[in-house]
């Protein structure tokens, strides 16, 4: 072979190598990620997400791309956000935010993996038929933050014994319900007087709060819903401004200026979350993962807010808690 020839030969092999090279590299797999909220508000618990999947090998950008979908408070969005992530076909469809996303999820796919984060009974929600071995194509983590209302009830009857308090329940949270009853039935064990409100959006915030002051409310509860979740600044501030003890569901409550919180951490819930969408990603299946519960739960109370509101914290309620913001 001449050696202009040769030259020649071997400069196209390497213009050609590199595109050999990139048609050879394997497709990044794709993650859904659905949440009934907000970024803004929801931010931390998908970057605790993230952490979960790094835990298990799976780096945004370098061997996954996740692609997110949030429906900002309006649950009617959720269907179309899930048949849009199942018309990508992603490998693995996340659904946070609640039940109503995980009913999305569901009704959007049959066949691909969906890894859910809800607040109630996975099997009263008729996503799975068993905790611990789920058939069908959903598993995931549950926060059981639904069934809690009436210890939360409990524990603000501790703090202020001798008052009425007002429960705000979003009607449109699929375990409303469920919620009611079991605040009805801890109300009534304990006999406690209770006064039933309920809100499914921001508007209805203030008329709510007026209502419970002119009711003679002392105290509130606000029920476990993540509309109301991505709210809670609001909903701290007008507690504040109403001056009434609150209890909240979670930490993020009590952190943004909340009296009380009793409920378990989201944002390791969430990383757990992410472990099991890359243990999904690496071939296991569904009914070889379990439906993650909490192990614990954790009560915060806020002194400065306690003293804003000019309330002792009983020595019991200091001795429970898990946390005291000073």
């Amino acid at each position: 072979m001449r050696r202009r020839e040769f030259i020649a030969l071997f400069s196209g092999a390497l213009t050609a190598w590199p595109l050999v090279v990139l048609a050879q590299q394997p497709t990044m797999p794709v993650v859904g990620f659905m949440n009934s909220q907000s970024p803004v508000t929801y931010g931390h618990l998908a970057a605790a997400f993230s952490r979960g999947l790094s835990q298990v090998g799976f780096i945004e950008g370098r061997n996954l791309t996740v692609e997110y979908r949030w429906a900002e408070g309006h649950y009617e969005k959720l269907p179309e956000l899930a048949a849009d992530l199942v018309r990508r076909q992603v490998a693995v469809l996340v659904a946070t935010g609640g039940e109503p996303t995980s009913v999305a999820a569901k009704a959007a796919t049959s066949t691909i993996p969906i890894i859910f984060a809800i607040g109630g009974d996975p099997i009263k929600g008729g996503f799975v038929d068993s905790l611990n071995h789920p058939s069908g194509n959903m598993t995931g983590l549950t926060q059981f933050t639904a069934p809690l209302e009436g210890k939360r009830l409990g524990l603000l009857h501790e703090l202020v014994p001798n008052v009425a308090i007002a429960t705000l329940i979003n009607p449109n949270f699929l375990p409303a319900e469920e919620q009611l009853r079991d605040l009805k039935d801890a109300a009534a064990r304990g006999g406690i007087r209770i006064i039933s409100l309920t809100s499914s959006g921001e508007g209805d915030f203030e008329p709510a709060f007026a209502a419970m002051t002119k009711e003679g409310a002392g105290a509130v509860l606000i029920a476990s819903d993540p509309y109301f979740n991505s709210r809670r600044e609001r909903l701290v501030g007008l507690a504040q401004q109403y001056k009434l003890p609150a209890m909240y569901e979670f930490r993020e409550f009590t952190a943004a200026g909340g009296l009380m919180s009793y409920g378990a951490s989201l944002a390791d819930g969430y990383r757990q979350v992410g472990i099991y969408a890359g243990e999904v990603l690496k071939g296991k299946k569904q009914s070889e993962l379990p439906v993650l519960q909490p192990t614990r739960y954790e009560l915060v109370i806020n002194l400065k807010t306690a003293n804003t509101l000019g309330l002792e914290i009983p020595a019991k309620l200091l001795t429970l808690a898990d946390e005291v913001i000073e």
